[in-house]
């Protein structure tokens, strides 16, 4: 069964949102990632700011990057749900930890953090419903 099928019949939430909407979200949400994420490494880089400032946001591009692998590659929804609140824990940490040294990014993290969070409450409910 190939991932659009397997995904299509599991059981989702009245309130999942069409499939056409992942992608101009993500497509937004990635350029912020790479601006505000850019701009930590660098920092990080530069030393203007210690490795622990940065980990969080490595961490979390780690735990973003290995979500579609996890949900669609393996078919995993337990898996993918560990995941995705991973990424919302790590993003939530790396916010908090660049605030005192550049607002800016944390601001900027606003809208994939509301993204996150609904994602994750979408995915435990996926989860949930196919236990």
């Amino acid at each position: 069964m190939n991932t659009y099928n397997w995904y299509s019949q599991l059981i989702k939430p009245e309130w999942s949102p069409p499939a056409f909407l992942f992608g101009p979200v993500w497509t937004f949400l990635y350029v912020l990632i790479f601006i505000s994420f850019g701009k930590v490494f660098l920092m990080a880089y530069k030393k203007e700011v210690v490795f622990m400032v940065a980990l969080p946001f490595l961490l979390n591009l780690i735990f973003n990057l290995a979500f579609t692998p996890l949900q669609f590659g393996l078919k995993n929804n337990l898996l993918a749900a560990v995941d995705i609140l991973l990424v919302l824990v790590t993003l939530v940490w790396a916010m908090i930890a660049i605030y005192p040294h550049a607002r800016w990014i944390t601001y900027i993290q606003i809208p994939y953090l509301l993204w996150v969070s609904f994602a994750t409450v979408l995915q435990l409910t996926i989860t949930y419903l196919n236990k």
